[in-house]
């Protein structure tokens, strides 16, 4: 167990937040990341998926293995890269919610819309 707090440790480290971002991002108790830390929890083990999810590892990393990539998503990197986004930024899952039933035509005005913001 000792291996995957220390890259679970090195993860959160760097990963550039703070214990409590994390701990609020993936819904954990206050103090939970400091308890592992310091090796006062072993409670990880019960977040390992949801872990992995948010660090962008496989679980097969966190238990150990040397693959630290998680597998792609159809053997495409972007697709995987685009579902990593939708899993951890919720702006871009209301985007992707809010144009769901959303023609073409929609999809094209709308992105049009938004270069022109982010040009200006």
């Amino acid at each position: 167990m000792q291996d995957i707090q220390n890259r679970l440790i090195a993860l959160i480290d760097s990963s550039g937040k703070d214990d409590a971002k994390i701990e609020r991002e993936l819904n954990l108790p206050r103090s939970t990341v400091y308890d592992w830390r310091k090796g006062r929890s072993k409670s990880y083990r019960n977040y390992l998926s949801q872990i992995a999810t948010y660090f962008g590892v496989s679980t097969d990393y966190l238990l150990g293995n040397d693959q630290k990539e998680k597998p792609l998503v159809n053997g495409d990197k972007e697709l995987t890269a685009y579902l990593d986004m939708l899993r951890t930024r919720p702006e871009m899952r209301m985007l992707f919610d809010i144009t769901k039933d959303a023609t073409k035509a929609d999809v094209e005005k709308a992105v049009q819309i938004i270069e022109a913001y982010l040009k200006k």
